[in-house]
This record gives structure tokens, C-alpha cells and sequence, in this order.
């Protein structure tokens, strides 16, 4: 199977967006999807882009993605790549199309002297996680990922004492 993967353009967004619902329903998290396509062209063509993203092309047709965006490391003393998110339509999976996909994600971080590559994959998620591991990744076992959302992000200053 004959495959590409390029840059997306504004006029990408809908289609990001409807692979992104995808990816939502395989990690059974689509009600969390509120994203639009006009948030998405605004994170990632407007004044200062939040975010990156590559597209895998069968035929003509998107059939999966990579989105990233870049962090600090104050260890290393310079930026990382954050992969957000990686994903094929599970009939084109299997192909080199995810593997490609990582691939040229990896290829950006060395071109911009990342110091790393960082991700996250659910725990549940043991054909991801056997990729990752099969492209040389590490699991940081020590490490739990926190996160704040919604009305408690907002609210966090009304925080007396910890």
C-alpha cells in the first residue's frame, strides 16, 4: 500500500477534527471531544500556533495523524516534543503508516534540537503500548500524570491551604 504523509493546511481542520472523534471513540472518551474545526485552525494556523500536525494519505483519502506541540525541560535546558496524539484508522493499520507517522514526528524533534519525545498512552492500550516499545520507548513507570480541567482549573485560586 502506497502512503504519504504530509504538513496539514487550514483546510484540514474538518478532517482533523473527525479523526480526532475517532480516536475518541476507540479510547472511549468522545464525550470529551469539544474541540471545533475553528479551534483547530485557530491552534494551529493563528498568530501564534499552539500545535503541529502531520497527515497520513491513502489514495488521497486522510486515514491518520500526528499531532505535537513543544514543551520545556529545565533539566535538559531546552525545549521537547509533546506527541499529543497518533492515530490510524484501524484498516490501515499494520501497513508502516503509524510507524511513519512516528517516524517523522521522532525526525522534527531531532531537527530542532529537542532533548526529548514524550507521550502518554492509557494503560489499557496494549497494541499502542507495544508499538511505542517496539520503536525503542521506555515507560516512566515512576512517573503519575496530574491534571487540572474545567471549574477546578478555574477555581484554583480560591484554594486556601493545600
Amino acid at each position: 500500500m502506497s502512503f504519504t504523509i504530509r504538513p496539514v493546511n487550514p483546510e484540514d481542520c474538518e478532517t482533523i477534527l473527525s479523526l480526532i472523534r475517532e480516536l475518541a471513540v476507540y479510547e472511549k472518551m468522545l464525550d470529551e471531544v469539544v474541540a471545533t474545526p475553528e479551534m483547530i485552525r485557530e491552534s494551529l494556523f493563528g498568530d501564534r500556533p499552539d500545535a503541529e500536525c502531520l497527515l497520513a494519505e491513502v489514495d488521497g483519502d486522510c486515514v491518520g495523524f500526528a499531532l505535537y506541540f513543544f514543551n520545556y525541560s529545565t533539566f535538559l535546558g531546552r525545549q521537547g516534543l509533546y506527541l499529543e496524539d497518533l492515530f490510524v484508522q484501524p484498516e490501515f493499520r499494520k501497513q508502516g503508516i503509524g510507524k511513519a507517522l512516528f517516524k517523522k514526528v521522532a525526525e522534527v524533534a531531532v531537527e530542532r534540537n529537542c532533548g526529548r519525545m514524550e507521550w502518554s498512552v492509557l494503560d489499557w492500550n496494549e497494541p499502542s503500548i507495544e508499538f511505542y516499545k517496539s520503536m525503542g520507548a521506555e515507560a516512566m513507570e515512576e512517573w503519575t500524570v496530574y491534571r487540572l480541567t474545567g471549574e477546578r482549573l478555574k477555581s484554583i485560586n480560591k484554594i486556601d491551604s493545600v
